[in-house]
């Protein structure tokens, strides 16, 4: 029986300890922060831009926090590669607990969703939508 989750939670873990696309990027197209102040988590993250201006290249990222947050990061960094970025936008948190593979409490649930946000955020802010220094997940 609970197989199953355990294989994701070594994911998870996996993610933690050897983040994919780790660091920071001088060049992106664009760059965004946000926090999850309950976790204290941070992420940072760089997307790169396709010619095209739509369609995501490559994502990288830097950050502190809990397993949950740094795995989420690590696993969306690899995920939204080749999304447009009006896919990007309409992810939600469903996406995302599909992605980790794992029940998340509702304690971690802002965790789970701070990487998506951070990018939902720096996505609209460079399309013009959106004004804002810092994403934060008490809002």
């Amino acid at each position: 029986m609970g197989t199953g989750s355990d294989m994701y939670r070594q994911q998870i873990l996996d993610h933690y300890k050897n983040p994919r696309n780790y660091g920071e990027v001088d060049d992106a197209t664009f760059e965004h922060v946000g926090e999850n102040p309950m976790c204290g988590d941070t992420i940072k993250l760089f997307v790169n831009l396709e010619d095209d201006d739509e369609t995501i290249a490559g994502v990288s990222f830097i950050g502190d926090g809990c397993a949950i947050s740094q795995a989420s990061a690590s696993l969306l960094s690899t995920e939204l590669q080749g999304m447009t970025l009006d896919t990007v936008r309409e992810m939600d948190r469903d996406d995302i607990v599909e992605m980790l593979g794992v029940e998340i409490s509702p304690m971690r649930i802002k965790c789970a969703v701070l990487a998506e946000k951070v990018v939902q955020d720096g996505a609209a802010i460079y399309v013009g939508d959106k004004e804002l220094d810092e994403t934060t997940t008490e809002t």
